[in-house]
């Protein structure tokens, strides 16, 4: 048996201590091998790739509805404003329209109830009988014959009448009547000169006269600017003036036709016919007939433009 050197204590040291030293290296490998990244599998990359990918279309599907819901509030609150326009302007449009509609139709009546107005106002002064020296209130337009004193110291004038083309005024004079009465005469016009200044001149016959003329009754409320009597001048008729006369008055004035201190006829009871108010009324209906044509044609105009501004 060979001869085997026996190991010293400081060989065995060195030995236990180089294979403490290989085991503490092993195990820290072991320990960095445990902490490094592993690779993953191939079924976990797939599930990891399919989360992915449901999240992704998750959240598309999720951005498309809330671009969708916005375009439809966006959507549904332009038709709203459109559809607010359109019936704003079809509203102002028929308000328009059928105001002037209203107002032809208005207007019409008016002229055909003038024109009825005119017809029985000639009907009845056709009719109306001639009467000598009344002394019961006449009928409207009748033909009186007075006899009586006129009294000249109260002449007044009707101011602003004109008659061919000049300018002047109407005589007014009352005529006391052995009965009792006075009647206010308006006895016919007379030019005055441009200078109001200068007082109108009219002959008046003193004593007893005979006149002919047609009785107006005369109606009370007529607005006058200003004051009635400017001086010895009315604006309009008016029977206040001869108030402090004695004796009673009918409420009217008879227009003198004929007779002593008669100057220049120049009343007429009617002064337009009746054929032209009706003339007038039917202007007025077409007019009214000619605005709702137009109104119904515009109308489709505007909802056709509407429409198609809609479809764009």
């Amino acid at each position: 048996m060979p001869w085997v050197k026996p190991y010293s204590k400081s060989a065995i040291s060195r030995t236990a201590r180089m294979t403490r030293n290989v085991r503490e290296v092993s195990v820290r490998r072991e320990r960095d091998a445990s902490f490094s990244i592993k690779p993953a599998p191939a079924a976990r990359l797939i599930s990891m790739a399919r989360k992915v990918t449901a999240i992704a279309s998750l959240s598309t599907e999720h951005s498309s509805q809330e671009v969708y819901q916005q375009n439809a509030s966006r959507s549904k609150l332009r038709s709203q404003v459109k559809s607010f326009r359109s019936r704003s302007g079809l509203w102002f449009w028929w308000s328009l329209w059928i105001s002037l509609i209203l107002l032809g139709l208005v207007l019409a009546h008016w002229q055909w109830q003038r024109a009825d107005e005119k017809t029985q106002l000639l009907a009845q002064q056709a009719a109306a009988e001639h009467l000598t020296n009344p002394t019961d209130l006449p009928e409207n337009l009748s033909r009186l014959t007075l006899t009586g004193q006129y009294l000249a110291d109260q002449t007044l004038w009707l101011d602003n009448r004109i008659y061919q083309g000049q300018v002047g005024v109407a005589v007014l004079t009352p005529l006391q009547t052995d009965t009792g009465h006075w009647w206010l005469i308006q006895r016919g016009f007379i030019p005055t000169a441009v200078d109001r200044r200068i007082e109108p001149v009219v002959e008046t016959p003193a004593g007893d006269v005979q006149l002919s003329g047609i009785w107006q009754r005369l109606e009370t409320g007529y607005w006058v600017l200003g004051d009635n009597l400017e001086g010895n001048r009315l604006q309009s008729l008016d029977l206040s003036p001869w108030s402090h006369l004695p004796g009673e008055v009918f409420q009217g004035v008879v227009h003198q036709t004929e007779g002593a201190g008669h100057t220049v006829s120049w009343w007429q009871p009617s002064q337009m016919p009746p054929e032209r108010h009706i003339a007038y009324a039917v202007q007025w209906l077409s007019l009214a007939l000619m605005a709702l044509i137009v109104a119904v044609a515009g109308q489709r105009k505007l909802w056709g433009r509407s429409a198609q501004q809609e479809a764009r």
